[in-house]
């Protein structure tokens, strides 16, 4: 490493300030370790780090830098990695296609770019000779200085003229037209630039130092110490040439350390909330925490609310959650799911999977259209040389058969409970009762005076909150804690710690619930009241009651009591109603729920299943890539709309101040979650410029204690016009 000779050129603006020298070193040695352990070119990876950002030194990106600049509507466009290859002839010319495919693309897809601003975008709007002479402006006060720069970072320099320059630009036209529009593949050296890129840019002058924890095997050897005979999956043996797993086992039975026996490599833990992956990272944490050396460094939490989660850490620790090449790294499919829909950044996504371990639990959590995309991840997973270890307690048999399907009944090591088995995990009895029964109030009075934990699951947010401030009134002196997910994203992560820590304690207490309490908290209750929900949910939330398991609590059954599904369809809501009835029919009523039959019940319930399929909007079908062009890549809007998320954030009035003030990974602790159709008729101010742009509600719609309350938000309480 030579010495910064031109220390005035920037990467980066405020607040780091990044000279473009240490910029271009620190991209080199993360391209150069990624590509060692991806099995592509390490020189070639090398010099693609050096080269991608080259073309910032144009006079140009380095105006656009200065805080001062006042960007225009009208002003003339510039990419800078279009003027990075106007350098390409100063390396070797056998390496010039990978370093091109690495370089054009690794910020914009190079046609039909949300902002039209891709090298084939621009060049249709403007033609060849503009866009080279847009991006060559100033070449004469800046082309040296960038030779050298490189020249700093060991290669060669000589004059690099204008002709030369423009000769590179045609070759580079030439090569991305005959080689990328047209051809169906996804590009492995565009992934490898935006992983090494993106770790960088993040870990700026400690990037070497955390390089160390990428691409390390975790030591998994903690889940085969931990035997019993209370766990019979503990028991049976993991080893098997089989490539994939399915396990189908009762909540509670151990699925999760059986399914890490299974991985032999680096590990993506998938949940379907993210509460569960709250508390599945610290489980995950501390249980390999001992065999594993700076194992804060290696497990990754990536999640819309990740860095509140890990707020008392470090800004290099916050930044590197979302990165290449943690050991475990936990997260839910829609993670995931850019891979399905080309959405950018999907072709660092699948490096970052490629042959890795992955653990998908309760896949069944999910709509039709959602179950969809989980099997195309799955297709695509497997496709990219992925172990593929799935966890269940409740997946219909259709679901079962198409995962068959997919991946070969031969592939798979197939684990079950005997039916004696699951005799040992009958631990509850069930009771169909009517929403008002005077027997209830005498239930929950007697379990909180015998000191037990009571748990209340409703399914819309609304009557959570209503069910609340029921209990409030009438048990004034018991621990009671609301969880939803219309909390601000710093409040809902303290109470998600907070019901920990109240269920470890042996005290009586009320937590009033949505569906967030149903995958993956280990939390152990004794009497649930729930509404009527789906089968597999349902069963999830019985998995919360009587869950502590001992030589003295086998064969003994805590209550269940199931509301009735509603009469209307709108009122099932977010649930289908006639799923609803048919799964109130086929409980148990004033019977033990026995473990055997659930498949039995789950599959009356599902008699078919309309599995949306989504090849149409796919990117990969029947073992190919087959609708975008190399280097090309869909916005994230696609993604949002198949997945059907119509995702805002407000804010209230009082915290408008401190959220301009706060870095941008703390403003995230002030934002409330809603859907976008709920609030875009009610003409709401909105925070421009700003974090994810929320819009503003009134102080007085929100209580710490339970939530946002949409009543009062819709009925135009506060409402900012």
């Amino acid at each position: 490493m030579n010495i910064d000779k031109h220390f005035e050129i920037k990467a980066k603006g405020k607040p780091d300030w990044t000279t473009l020298y240490n910029h271009l070193y620190q991209v080199k040695i993360a391209a150069e370790k990624f590509a060692t352990h991806l099995g592509l070119d390490v020189e070639i990876a090398g010099y693609a780090g050096i080269l991608h950002d080259i073309g910032k030194t144009s006079n140009v990106f380095q105006e656009r830098l200065n805080p001062k600049y006042v960007h225009t509507s009208n002003e003339e466009p510039y990419r800078h990695e279009i003027t990075s290859l106007f350098y390409i002839s100063l390396f070797k010319k056998e390496y010039h296609p990978y370093l091109i495919e690495a370089v054009l693309g690794h910020h914009k897809s190079i046609i039909k770019d949300k902002r039209f601003r891709g090298l084939f975008d621009l060049i249709e709007e403007y033609g060849e000779d503009v866009v080279f002479s847009l991006h060559a402006k100033g070449y004469e006060n800046w082309g040296q200085v960038g030779v050298e720069i490189l020249g700093s970072l060991g290669i060669q320099m000589r004059e690099l003229t204008i002709d030369e320059a423009r000769q590179n630009f045609n070759d580079v036209v030439k090569y991305a037209h005959n080689n990328f529009i047209g051809v169906f593949e996804y590009s492995e050296w565009k992934g490898l630039l935006m992983g090494s890129d993106h770790f960088a840019s993040a870990m700026l002058s400690s990037t070497e130092k955390f390089l160390e924890n990428c691409f390390v095997k975790p030591d998994l050897s903690y889940y085969d110490s931990r035997q019993s005979e209370l766990f019979p999956l503990s028991l049976k043996k993991s080893f098997s040439k089989k490539k994939h797993t399915i396990v189908t086992a009762s909540t509670g039975a151990g699925k999760t350390d059986y399914l890490f026996r299974r991985c032999t490599g680096r590990v993506f833990y998938t949940l379907p909330f993210t509460a569960s992956i709250n508390a599945m990272y610290e489980r995950v944490k501390n249980d390999i925490g001992n065999d594993n050396d700076n194992i804060e460094y290696k497990i990754s939490l990536l999640h819309s609310s990740s860095k509140i989660k890990i707020k008392d850490k470090g800004r290099e620790f916050k930044m590197l959650q979302s990165k290449f090449g943690a050991s475990v790294k936990i997260l839910t499919p829609h993670q995931m799911a850019n891979i399905v829909f080309g959405v950018n950044g999907f072709e660092a996504t699948l490096l970052d999977l490629r042959n890795c371990d992955i653990i998908l639990d309760e896949i069944h959590t999910y709509s039709d259209k959602i179950q969809g995309i989980v099997l195309k991840i799955i297709e695509m997973l497997n496709f990219n040389g992925c172990r593929i270890h799935i966890g269940t307690a409740t997946l219909p048999k259709i679901l079962y058969e198409e995962i068959l399907k997919i991946l070969g009944k031969e592939n798979i090591y197939q684990v079950k409970l005997t039916r004696k088995e699951k005799r040992l995990y009958d631990r509850h009895k069930v009771y169909k009762i009517p929403e008002i029964d005077n027997k209830i109030e005498k239930k929950i009075k007697l379990a909180l005076k015998n000191n037990e934990k009571i748990l209340i699951v409703k399914n819309r947010v609304v009557e959570s909150q209503r069910v609340y401030c029921e209990m409030k009134l009438k048990y004034p002196n018991i621990p009671i804690i609301l969880l939803h997910s219309r909390f601000k994203r710093g409040e809902r992560n303290r109470l998600e710690s907070e019901l920990l820590i109240l269920n470890s304690k042996n005290t009586s207490c009320i937590v009033v619930s949505t569906q967030v309490v149903e995958v993956s908290l280990d939390i152990s209750f004794d009497l649930m009241i729930s509404d009527c929900a789906p089968i597999d949910s349902l069963i999830q939330r019985f998995g919360r009651i009587n869950r502590k398991r001992s030589k003295v609590t086998i064969g003994k059954y805590k209550p269940i009591y199931v509301l009735p599904p509603p009469e209307k369809s709108k009122d099932a809501l977010p649930y289908s109603l006639d799923v609803l009835q048919r799964t109130y029919e086929h409980l148990p009523h004033r019977k033990i729920f026995r473990e055997y039959n659930t498949q039995k019940i789950i599959d009356a319930v599902y008699p078919k299943m309309n599995i949306t399929s989504i090849d149409a909007a796919s990117i990969f079908s029947n073992g190919e890539f087959n609708t975008l062009f190399k280097l090309q890549n869909n916005s994230k809007s696609v993604l949002f709309q198949e997945l059907g998320i119509s995702a805002a954030s407000v804010i209230l009035d009082t915290d408008v101040d401190q959220y301009m003030w706060m870095k941008s990974d703390e403003r995230i602790t002030l934002e409330i979650p809603v859907n976008y159709h709920s609030i875009s008729n009610l003409n709401l101010e909105q925070l421009k410029n700003y974090g994810c742009e929320p819009f503003i509600i009134d102080e007085n719609t929100y209580n710490i204690e339970i939530g946002l309350n949409m009543e009062l938000l819709r009925m135009g309480t506060g409402i900012i016009i």
